[in-house]
C-alpha cells in the first residue's frame, strides 16, 4: 500500500517536471538576455529586443502560472502528501508555491508590460547616468514604481505594508520592524565609532591608489585573483559592464562583471573579490539542486554575506595580503615602489565618508544602506515623489556621512537597482555584511582562517562555506541557516563587534 502510495505520489511529482523544466529553461533565456543587455549588446537593439524579453516573459508566466500547476501544487502541499516526497521535493514544492502565490495575482498582460519596461529602463538609466541627467531617467522610473506599488497591493497580505511586501521578496520573513531594529542597533554603533576613526584619518595616505594604473595591467591582476580565490574559469566568465554583477545560468555556467578605473587600483580588485564570493556560491550549489527552482542562493542577504566575506572579511585583512603583496608591487613597480604592506592595509581599510556606495569603506557602508533604506520606505508610501529623490538624496547624506553629491551621477542615479525594479533590495546588502560577520565569529572557531590566508591556502575556507551554505541552494532560508550554523538566528552584534575591533585595532590602538 505504502509503496503503491509512493508510486502514484511520484507520479504526481512527475506531472509538476514539465513546468518546472520549461519555466528554468525559459528563466535562462531570459538571464542570457539581461547579461548581453549589460555586457556586448548594441545600444539600438534594445527597443526591438524588449519586445522579444516581454514574449519570452509572458511564455515563462504562463509556465509557471496555469490550472495544471495550480491543482498539482494544492495537491502536493498537503500534509499527507508532503510526507511522501522527498526534502528537495518538498523545498520544490514550497519555492514553487510561494513563486505561484505572488505570481497568480498579477494579470499577465501586465506583466509582459512590466517585463518590457524593465527590458529598456536599465539603458534610459545608463544614458541617463552618463549625462548626468536625472530628468532623464525619472518618468520611466515613475513607472517602475507605479508598478511596483500594484503588484505589491495585489500580494499584499493583512498587516504588512506596501514596502514590506517588497523587502520579503527578497529576504524571506524581514519586514520594517526588524529592518527599524537592525539599523537602530548600527546607527547607535557606527555613527559615535566613526567619529573617532575619521579623527585619525590624517596620518594615512592612500594618494597611491589614485596614480595611472594602465586598464590591460588591471584586468590581468583581477584575473589572476579570481582564480586564487577559487573562481572556476572552465564553469565562468569574466566581462565588463557599467556596474559590476553576477549571473548564472546553472553550477556550470556562472558570469561575473568587473569595471575599471585608470586612477583607481583598489575598484577593480575589490569587485572581482566581491562578485567572485557570489560566483563560488552558485558554483558550489549540488548537482542535483542546479536547473531546479531551488537551484540558486536562498536569498539577496546570503548572496551578499558571501561577496561581502570574501571582500571584506578576508580580502581586507593583512594575512590574505602577505602572500600576494610582493606581486602587487611587481605588476605596478613604479606606482607602489614607496608602499608598504603595512601602508596599504591601512590604506584599504581607510574609513572616509564619501558619495559612492560602491567604493564605500567597511564602517561608512552602512549608512549608505540606511539611507536608501529611508528612501525608499518614503517614496512606496507616498511620503515623497520620484521628482524629490534628488533633493532628499543629498540631504541624508549631508545627515548622515556629512557631505553633499556633487551632482546627481554620484548621488541619486550612482545605483542601478532602481531601474531594474528592485525596491526592497538594498537592506540585503546591510543584513550580508551582518551575515558574513556572524559567520566569520564561528568560523574561525573550526578554522585557523588566518593561517590558511597566509598560507594561500583558501581550500578549507572555501569547503566550510559550501558545506554550510552553498551546496544547500535555495532549499533553506536564511535564518535556518544561520541557525544550523552558528545556533542562532540573524543577530546584529556580531556585526557590531567585527566593525568596532577591526576599526579599533587598526587606527586607536595605534595612536
Amino acid at each position: 500500500m505504502e509503496e503503491a502510495m509512493n508510486e502514484n505520489m511520484n507520479e504526481k511529482f512527475e506531472k509538476l517536471q514539465p513546468y518546472l523544466d520549461r519555466s528554468v529553461a525559459l528563466g535562462c533565456a531570459l538571464t542570457l538576455f539581461n547579461w548581453d543587455g549589460e555586457t556586448l549588446a548594441p545600444r539600438g537593439a534594445f527597443e526591438k529586443t524588449s519586445k522579444l524579453i516581454g514574449a519570452l516573459s509572458a511564455e515563462y508566466y504562463r509556465a509557471v502560472i496555469n490550472d495544471e500547476v495550480r491543482s498539482l501544487l494544492g495537491e502536493l502541499s498537503a500534509p499527507k502528501e508532503q510526507e511522501k516526497l522527498t526534502a528537495l521535493q518538498r523545498a520544490i514544492v514550497k519555492k514553487l508555491l510561494r513563486q505561484y502565490e505572488e505570481l497568480e495575482k498579477i494579470p499577465p498582460e501586465e506583466y509582459q508590460a512590466y517585463q518590457e519596461l524593465l527590458s529598456l529602463s536599465g539603458q534610459i538609466w545608463a544614458e541617463a547616468k552618463e549625462n548626468n541627467d536625472f530628468a532623464a531617467f525619472a518618468p520611466t522610473l515613475k513607472k517602475i514604481v507605479s508598478w511596483q506599488k500594484r503588484f505589491a497591493e495585489y500580494t499584499k497580505k493583512p498587516g504588512m505594508s506596501l514596502y514590506d511586501v517588497m523587502l520579503d521578496q527578497h529576504e524571506e520573513g524581514i519586514l520594517t520592524a526588524q529592518l527599524d531594529e537592525f539599523f537602530g542597533k548600527l546607527r547607535s554603533a557606527v555613527v559615535p565609532l566613526l567619529k573617532k576613526v575619521t579623527a585619525q584619518n590624517s596620518r594615512i595616505d592612500k594618494s597611491y591608489n589614485n596614480r595611472s594604473y594602465p586598464v590591460e595591467k588591471q584586468r590581468e591582476f583581477c584575473r589572476f585573483l579570481a582564480e586564487y580565490i577559487g573562481f572556476d574559469f572552465e564553469r565562468g566568465i569574466v566581462a565588463e559592464s557599467a556596474h559590476p554583477f553576477t549571473t548564472n545560468l546553472h553550477n556550470a555556467d556562472v558570469r561575473i562583471t568587473n569595471h575599471f578605473y585608470e586612477n583607481n587600483l583598489e575598484s577593480a580588485i575589490f569587485s572581482v573579490i566581491h562578485e567572485g564570493g557570489h560566483a563560488l556560491y552558485e558554483f558550489g550549489v549540488d548537482d542535483e539542486l542546479t536547473l531546479t527552482p531551488v537551484g540558486g542562493g536562498t536569498s539577496m542577504g546570503v548572496h551578499e554575506s558571501q561577496s561581502r566575506f570574501y571582500e571584506n572579511v578576508l580580502g581586507r585583512s593583512e594575512a590574505f595580503w602577505k602572500p600576494l603583496f610582493a606581486k602587487l608591487k611587481e605588476t605596478w613597480p613604479d606606482q607602489l615602489a614607496d608602499i608598504e604592506l603595512s601602508d596599504f592595509i591601512l590604506g584599504i581599510n581607510k574609513a572616509e565618508p564619501g558619495p559612492i556606495r560602491t567604493e564605500a569603506d567597511e564602517l561608512t557602508y552602512p549608512l549608505h544602506i540606511m539611507i536608501r533604506y529611508e528612501i525608499e520606505k518614503q517614496l512606496i508610501s507616498g511620503e515623497i515623489e520620484v521628482d524629490d529623490l534628488p533633493e532628499i538624496w543629498n540631504e541624508k547624506y549631508r545627515e548622515y556621512l556629512g557631505i553633499t553629491p556633487e551632482n546627481d551621477k554620484e548621488g541619486v542615479l550612482q545605483d542601478v537597482h532602481w531601474s531594474t525594479g528592485s525596491f526592497g533590495y538594498f537592506p540585503s546588502y546591510a543584513i550580508g555584511n551582518a551575515v558574513a560577520a556572524q559567520i566569520y565569529a564561528f568560523m574561525h572557531r573550526e578554522i585557523p582562517v588566518a593561517e590558511c590566508l597566509e598560507k594561500s591556502d583558501l581550500a578549507p575556507i572555501r569547503e566550510y562555506l559550501r558545506k554550510h551554505i552553498h551546496r544547500h541552494g535555495s532549499t533553506k532560508n536564511m535564518n535556518e541557516l544561520l541557525t544550523e550554523m552558528t545556533g542562532e538566528q540573524l543577530n546584529a552584534d556580531y556585526y557590531i563587534d567585527y566593525l568596532t575591533q577591526k576599526y579599533t585595532g587598526l587606527y586607536l590602538s595605534r595612536q
